[in-house]
Parts: structure tokens; sequence; C-alpha cells
């Protein structure tokens, strides 16, 4: 088995994450390293992944480290260590199948082997977080879904109907099967949805947690369209683009009413006057 790992400034982290997300729509896995350095990596049998020497290449403005090594026969048993179950406020937990139940109101078991997004990752908990913030009543559209996590969680609490709504096939695939494990499958409609060029979609309440070219790239679409959403929770952001992301969604008609922040990363609650 191969890995291959890649290393970048935290600044420029976002750049790297999309061009991996490309390369390996089936996961990402993300260590944060000293010096302000992060480091990305993906598995996969020989002839998988490109076997590429250890370099330092440049993904557009972005330099970054490339290592590509071989790793020991028992890498599932401690790839398995890396993904823990994690508890949100005390009522909702996401845990992967190989751990016993938690015991919360609410509890989904996402297999992390499936797409990228397994409720592990800062920016899913903190898009949790708000979730568990607000009523959970009426429609609700977890746009880029991943493994399907948000949009479980929103049909568990009680939103619907829910759409889960992602580019990638292989993440379509993986949020079907989650839902379907969650007891969810009816009540979940995935599908594939390219935001940059579909109609655009829209809800009571959108979750987006994306990276922030895309979360900019629908702002802008809705700017053209009368169905807006009443509020929508915008994830995937660094810390310092917060305040451009948020200024986006003003100026349709959303205003920021509440901040979540964890490490480097950051979510946005923004919603419409009077929702």
């Amino acid at each position: 088995m191969l890995r291959l790992a890649v290393r970048v400034r935290r600044d420029q982290a976002e750049l790297v994450l999309a061009e991996l997300l490309e390369l390996s729509p089936a996961g990402v896995e993300e260590v944060s390293l000293d010096c302000g350095l992060v480091e990305y990596a993906v598995y996969g049998a020989p002839g998988e992944l490109p076997t590429l020497p250890d370099l330092t290449a440049a993904s557009g403005p972005a330099l970054v480290e490339v290592r590509t090594s071989e790793i020991a026969d028992d890498w599932d048993s401690r790839w398995r260590s890396f993904h823990k179950a994690q508890v949100i406020d005390e009522r909702l937990s996401v845990r992967p199948p190989w751990e016993g139940p938690l015991g919360t109101e609410v509890e989904l078991v996402i297999d992390p082997g499936q797409a990228f997004g397994t409720g592990s990752h800062a920016t899913t908990r903190l898009c949790l977080e708000l979730m568990l913030s607000l009523p959970a009543d009426g429609p609700f559209v977890d746009l880029g879904c991943g493994s399907g996590v948000l949009a479980i969680a929103a049909a568990r609490l009680g939103w619907a109907p829910v759409e889960a709504l992602d580019n990638d096939c292989a993440a379509v695939d993986a949020a079907a099967l989650n839902a379907r494990v969650n007891g969810v499958g009816g009540s979940v409609d995935v599908r594939r949805h390219d935001l940059r060029v579909d109609p655009v979609v829209s809800a009571e309440t959108v979750v987006a947690n994306l990276l922030r070219p895309l979360l900019l790239a629908w702002a802008s679409r809705l700017a053209g369209v009368a169905d807006r959403p009443e509020r929508v929770i915008a994830g995937g952001l660094l810390a310092h683009e917060a305040d451009e992301v948020a200024d986006a969604f003003f100026h349709v008609g959303l205003t920021e009413s509440a901040r979540r922040a964890s490490g480097d990363w950051a979510a946005l609650l923004l919603e419409r006057e009077g929702a």
C-alpha cells in the first residue's frame, strides 16, 4: 500500500485540498504539523496513485512538498485509530462502525472509507454545532454532501424533506449508502448536482460545507434568483476567509448571525431578516 502525503502552509492548504479531492474523492487524511504546516495524505495500491519522488512542487501559487512512501501491512488498523467517534453538544455523535454506541440522543454511523466528510473534520463538527442551534423544521439541502453526514443528521433531527447533493459520483453513492445504514434512506433524496452550472437549488435551510471558491460562486448565482434560502450554514472555511464569504452572502440578503471557529477553521450561520 502506498501513502501519498502533501505538506503545505496552512494559509495555502485550500488550494491543495481541492486538488487532492479530485485525485481521491474517497477521502483525505489531514494532520496538523508544527511550524504552520498541514499534511494531507491519500492511500492506494501501487498503480492507483502516482508514485512521485520526494520533491517540492507548485500547485498554483501554493508551494507544496510531496512524498510517496510504502506503508506497513498493519496500515488499516492504524488508519482506523485515526478516525475517532465525535460527540457534538452532548446531543449528537458520529462514530465509525467499529466503535460501540455512545448513548447520545442522535447517533450516526459513518464509514470513513466512503467519502470525504466523516464528522471528524473541524468543518463538519462546526456545521453540526450550528445545526443543533436551530429549530429542526422545514426543507433542508446539504449542498456538497460528501459522505452525507449533515443530510443524515438533518433527517434524524427532524428536518424534512432533505436533499443531499454532490457533484462527485462516489460521494453520491456513499451518501445514499450511509443514509440507508442510518435508517433514513427513504427520507434523504441523494443525487448528483453541480452547483456551478445546474439550476440553483434552494430550501428554507441550506448547509454548504464547501471550499471558499465554491461558496463564493454559489453566492454569486443566488443573486440571480428570487427563491433564496432563509438561512445558510457555510462551512469549509479557513478563519481568515470568513469575512469575505459573509460579505458575499450579505449582498444577496443573508446576514451573519453566528460564527463558530475551531483552530484555523470557521463556519457561519447566515440568515435573512425575520428568519
